[in-house]
């Protein structure tokens, strides 16, 4: 096993001993990728690894435009797009675009300064997943993001994997503030994921009566 496959393969154990071993050895470690180009930062924000995540920064790598806006560092994504304002329409190796990313983990400044250098709000990811970054947001009860995304064009009915809409997620969440921002905004409530369910039904199954009501 080369050092780059013993670097994700200890970040995605949670491996902190192993790490900080490997990194004490070779700091350079902390920007390798593996061979999809998926990069160890991202791998340790993916598994939630926080401790690991700390160990790679303290190496000091030089962050990506994907690094840097699920970090929510605004200020090493604005050095990026005035470099290069194409990067906030780029796609990671793993079919993301940086807007996917933030709406994931929640980073509304960088959200919102992607967006107003063009960011796409109705894209969908390029992987089975086929989310848009609405979908991200929506799974993730930000309503301050979805309404962001849904005032730059994201579209309510939208679909991602299994059909599912945001629309879907809200239901599923009980959360009557994000249904009626959707529904206000053109949301589709009879619309039915793949395995047949509306948001109403997905809501009454979830024990939300009350959203299942409104639906």
């Amino acid at each position: 096993m080369d050092e780059t496959t013993t670097v994700m393969a200890a970040i995605q154990a949670g491996d902190g001993e192993k790490l900080r071993a490997l990194l004490a050895q070779q700091p350079a470690l902390a920007s390798a990728r593996d061979g999809n180009g998926v990069s160890a930062i991202m791998q340790a924000v993916y598994h939630r690894r926080a401790e690991l995540l700390q160990l790679l920064l303290a190496n000091q790598p030089v962050l990506d435009i994907f690094e840097a806006s699920s970090l929510g560092r605004t200020d090493r994504v604005t050095e990026l797009l005035r470099q290069d304002p194409r990067l906030a329409s780029a796609w990671s190796p793993d079919g993301f675009t940086a807007l996917h990313l933030v709406a994931f983990f929640g980073q509304e400044a960088v959200a919102n300064l992607l967006l107003q250098h063009g960011a796409d709000a109705q894209v969908a990811a390029k992987n089975a997943m086929q989310v848009a970054p609405l979908h991200a947001a929506a799974a993730g009860r930000n309503l301050p993001l979805v309404r962001a995304l849904l005032q730059h064009g994201a579209l309510p009915n939208a679909r991602q994997q299994k059909g599912y809409t945001a629309l879907h997620s809200a239901a599923q969440n009980g959360d009557r503030a994000m249904v009626e921002l959707l529904l206000a905004h053109g949301a589709d409530r009879a619309l039915a994921s793949d395995d047949g369910k509306t948001a109403a039904q997905i809501a009454k199954d979830a024990g939300h009566a009350d959203v299942a009501a409104m639906l």
